[in-house]
This record gives C-alpha cells, sequence and structure tokens, in this order.
C-alpha cells in the first residue's frame, strides 16, 4: 500500500491549529443552558496526546466535540 502525501500533510496541520496549554476554549451552550459565554470559557491546562484536553479549574478530561469551533 502507498501512504497519500496528502492525508499526511491534512493530519500534521489539524494538529498544529489544535489547542494548547494557555489557550481558553468555550463550550457549546447546549452542554451548558443558561449560561453566558464568559462562564462556559475555561482555560486549557494540558493537551493530551488523545486529542483530549484537561481544563484549569474543571475536572476531567474533554473531547475537542464538546467545545465551539476555533477561529481558523
Amino acid at each position: 500500500m502507498f501512504k497519500d502525501p496528502d492525508r499526511s500533510r491534512l493530519r500534521r496541520q489539524s494538529v498544529i491549529r489544535g489547542p494548547s496549554a494557555g489557550m481558553r476554549l468555550t463550550f457549546r451552550a447546549e452542554l451548558m443552558p443558561g449560561r453566558e459565554s464568559v462562564e462556559r470559557t475555561f482555560e486549557v491546562a494540558r493537551v493530551l496526546a488523545n486529542g483530549r484536553v484537561e481544563l484549569v479549574s474543571l475536572l476531567g478530561q474533554h473531547a475537542l466535540t464538546e467545545f465551539e469551533p476555533l477561529a481558523a
């Protein structure tokens, strides 16, 4: 089987655009109804190898799908 060069390039780009420690992420409104955007925003403490994040002052691991899309 041959490796698709475009696919590996896209994978590298998605890693670069992912969250990093110190970045602020906002939970989608439907996951925290009745809360303003400011109340749903948390700072990333650590990005795990599996792509999930741990947040400052909020226990547990969270998938990127739980947050509003990152600006390009």
